[in-house]
């Protein structure tokens, strides 16, 4: 299928974005941090602001990236805007209403595939950019979808229990539709976004079978 806008032009709406929004992509960054210190140091509050701020990345991807500045280019972006907003209402569904998330930093497989998510998704991910040619401001910062799905990635995995289908449902199918838009536009710092949406699913899976062989037992 065709894309409705060529690569220069998508280069141009991260352009736009950078510009206009600068310097809050530092905020991203040190509210990412928050995240990942909050979970290690197993604070009170922990699974009431990581989640918020999870919330809050989704509803801002949905509201500024999508519906303000992607779709000048691409009419859909009003309809992935829409799934974005709708993934900020989940995450705070299952966080405050049904408690199914508690996130914990265990010694585990769950725990150390979450902090190399993280990793990837605020430091190497704009290394790869960089090294094939997507210097800022015309490339994704973290607080754009494809690096921030990642990072969710890598924050669900530090979940105490089986994590909520419904919960990634919607980053797993950005995973493919990032993906396969950023293959074809020469993004290929996005090939990691693939490759943990299916690490995602996989380990979900895992966990939701080890959680049930625990309830058995």
């Amino acid at each position: 299928m065709k894309l409705p806008f060529t690569t220069e032009k998508f280069l141009q709406v991260f352009t736009n974005y950078n510009q206009t929004i600068w310097p809050l992509q530092i905020l991203f960054i040190l509210l990412a941090v928050i995240c990942v210190v909050l979970i290690f140091r197993n604070s009170a509050y922990t699974n009431v602001i990581v989640p918020a701020i999870l919330a809050f990345f989704w509803i801002w991807m949905g509201l500024v990236y999508h519906i303000l500045f992607f779709s000048k280019i691409n009419p859909a972006a009003y309809l992935f805007g829409g799934f974005f907003i709708l993934e900020s209402i989940l995450i705070i569904y299952y966080s405050t209403i049904r408690k199914k998330i508690e996130l914990v930093y265990n010694k585990d497989i769950f725990s150390y595939t979450g902090i190399a998510l993280i990793i990837f998704a605020i430091a190497i991910y704009p290394l790869i950019g960089s090294f094939i040619g997507h210097i800022y401001p015309a490339s994704p910062t973290f607080g754009l979808p494809c690096p921030t799905t990642i990072f969710t990635f890598g924050i669900l995995l530090f979940n105490k229990g089986k994590l909520p289908v419904g919960l990634i449902i919607i980053p797993v199918i950005w995973s493919l539709i990032g993906f396969t838009a950023a293959l074809k536009l020469g993004i290929y710092e996005d090939t990691g976004l693939l490759i943990t949406g299916i690490v995602i699913v996989i380990l979900a899976y895992y966990k939701r079978k080890n959680f049930q062989t625990m309830n058995l037992s």
